[in-house]
C-alpha cells in the first residue's frame, strides 16, 4: 500500500512487523535521508490511515513513535511535521556503503555524537547571532577569535586540569588539522602511534611525509628513541577504551624527555566518563612535553570542523609565525557560532545528556555481545569496542549487514598488531536502530552454537 507517490513507501502485511512499527521505520528511513525535510507536513493520522486502509491506531501509533525519539513534532491545532530534532539527529552522520542491489546501509561508526533534540533552540539561536553579526572585513587572526580562545581557556582549566590563558589557545580546523600544525613545527623524523588507533591520525602523519611507527596499544611506552613525536589518547584509547593508568602517563613523559620527542595528546571524547569525573589531561602534568588537541566533533557537530590546540611554549610561535604566512584560520562563522553554544551552556548542556544516554546504550551493548567475547571498557564515550574471535567476528558483521547495517571492525583499525571484532558506535543511531541491530546480531551468534 503505497503511503504516497513522492514517499513511495508501503506495508507489506506477510511482514512479521505491526503495521505501526513498519510505518514508522519507513517514514523515518525518510527523514534521515532527506526524502522529508524539516518543517514539512504530514498528513494527519486520519487521512493517512484511510489512504493506507488500516485503523487509525496503526498511523497514531507510528506518529507517536516517532515524536518521541524527536523525529516528528506535533504542532497543536496545525498537525504532524518533520521536527529540526531530526536535523540534529543526523547531523554528521557518515553514509553507510550500499550493498550491490541494494539501499545503503546505516553506518554504526564510532563518531557520530548524540544531540538531545530539546536543546535545538539554543543551536538556532547561535546560528541567528552570526547572521546578525557584522563579519571581518580582512582576514582574521590565525589563532582564533579571542574571545572563543577566552573561553576554550576558561573550559580547559575548569574541565580538563590545564592551567592556561587565551594567549596559550590555537583555534584550529579540526583534531587532523591542529597534528598537521604540529607536525609542520617539529624537526624531521617518524611518528610513533597507537595499535590499533586513529587511522585519520595515520593518515595525517603520511601526509605530512612522515613514517608511521606502531606503538602497541594498551601497552606502557618506554622508550621513544629516534622519534620525533607520539601521538596518543590517554583518556579513552582509540578504539580500545580504557585510561591511560598513572604509572603509564609518568612512563611515557620519561620516555619522551629522553628522546627529546613530543607527546600529542589527543582529548576527543574526555568528557564523555560514565562512572567518576574526567580523569585530567595529560598535558596537565607537563606543558613543555606535550601537545593537547581538543575538539567540537565529538560534542556538537563533526562537520563544524573545529578544535583547539595548546601547544608547548616552544612550538607555539612556529605554528602561529607559518599560519599567519597562509592565511590558515577556522571559518570566522563557525568560531563565532561556537562561542555563543559555549557561553550559553548549549555544549554543556548536550554534554550532560549524552552521556547519560551513552552510559545507558553502552549496558544494552555489553548485555547483549558480552557472552561472545571481551567487551573493553565501557567507562566513556560514544561507542563500545568488543573483541571476538575471527568467526564469530564475521558472523555478526554479517548479520548486521543483512539488517541494513554496517559495524565497523576492529581489525581495520590495526596496522602491524592482529585483533578481532567490532567497534559499535551508538552515538548517531536511535534506540531502535541499535535495537534492531543487536537483535540482528545476537540471533546470529546464538544460532552458530559458539558462545
Amino acid at each position: 500500500m503505497v503511503l504516497d507517490q513522492a514517499l513511495a513507501l508501503t506495508l507489506d502485511r506477510r511482514d512479521p512487523r505491526p503495521l505501526g512499527t513498519q510505518l514508522a521505520d519507513h517514514v523515518r528511513a525518510r527523514v534521515t535521508a532527506g526524502g522529508l525535510q524539516v518543517g514539512e507536513r504530514l498528513p494527519s493520522s486520519r487521512a493517512l490511515a484511510a489512504e493506507l486502509g488500516v485503523a487509525r491506531s496503526v498511523t497514531e501509533q507510528a506518529y507517536a513513535q516517532l515524536v518521541a525519539e524527536g523525529w516528528l513534532e506535533g504542532r497543536h491545532g496545525s498537525g504532524t511535521f518533520v521536527a529540526a530534532a531530526a536535523v540534529s539527529a543526523t547531523r554528521g552522520r557518515r553514509p553507510g556503503r550500499r550493498p550491490a542491489g541494494g539501499p545503503p546501509l546505516f553506518r554504526f561508526d564510532a563518531g557520530s555524537p548524540w544531540i538531545d533534540p530539546r536543546h535545538d533552540a539554543l543551536w538556532r539561536r547561535a546560528w541567528r547571532e552570526v547572521s546578525a553579526a557584522r563579519p571581518p572585513r580582512s582576514y582574521t587572526d590565525p589563532r582564533g577569535l579571542p574571545e572563543l580562545r577566552e573561553e576554550l581557556a576558561a573550559r580547559l582549566g575548569r574541565s580538563r586540569g590545564l592551567d592556561v590563558s587565551a594567549d596559550d589557545v590555537l583555534v584550529t580546523a579540526g583534531t587532523t588539522d591542529g597534528l598537521r600544525h604540529v607536525l609542520g613545527a617539529l624537526p624531521p623524523g617518524p611518528v610513533g602511534l597507537e595499535d590499533p588507533g586513529y587511522r585519520a591520525a595515520a593518515g595525517t602523519v603520511r601526509a605530512a611525509g612522515r613514517t608511521v611507527v606502531d606503538l602497541p596499544a594498551l601497552q606502557p611506552v618506554t622508550d621513544l628513541a629516534g622519534l620525533a613525536a607520539a601521538y596518543v589518547t590517554p583518556a579513552h584509547q582509540h578504539p580500545l577504551g580504557p585510561t591511560m593508568p598513572g604509572a603509564a602517563r609518568q612512563s611515557l613523559l620519561a620516555a619522551a624527555t629522553a628522546a627529546g620527542a613530543l607527546v600529542v595528546e589527543d582529548d576527543y571524547d574526555s568528557e564523555f566518563r560514565y562512572d567518576v569525573a574526567p580523569v585530567p589531561a595529560l598535558a596537565s602534568l607537563d606543558r613543555d612535553r606535550v601537545a593537547y588537541l581538543g575538539t567540537a566533533s565529538k560534542t556538537v557537530d563533526p562537520t563544524m570542523r573545529l578544535g583547539w590546540l595548546v601547544a608547548p611554549p616552544a612550538l607555539q610561535a612556529r605554528i602561529d609565525e607559518a599560519r599567519w604566512l597562509t592565511h590558515d584560520a577556522a571559518a570566522w562563522p563557525v568560531q563565532r557560532a561556537f562561542v555563543v553554544l559555549l557561553r550559553d551552556g548549549y555544549v554543556d548542556r548536550v554534554v550532560r545528556s549524552a552521556r547519560r544516554v551513552y552510559a545507558e546504550r553502552a549496558g544494552l551493548v555489553a548485555d547483549a555481545l558480552g557472552p561472545w567475547g571481551r567487551v573493553h571498557g565501557p567507562v566513556a564515550g560514544m561507542y563500545a569496542t568488543l573483541e571476538m574471535s575471527p568467526e564469530d567476528t564475521a558472523t555478526a558483521s554479517t548479520a548486521a549487514r543483512r539488517a541494513g547495517f554496517e559495524v565497523p571492525l576492529l581489525a581495520d583499525y590495526c596496522r602491524s598488531v592482529v585483533r578481532h571484532g567490532l567497534i559499535l558506535g551508538f552515538g548517531g543511531c536511535t534506540d531502535d536502530q541499535l535495537d534492531r541491530v543487536l537483535t540482528a546480531m545476537v540471533g546470529a551468534l546464538e544460532g552458530s552454537g559458539r558462545g
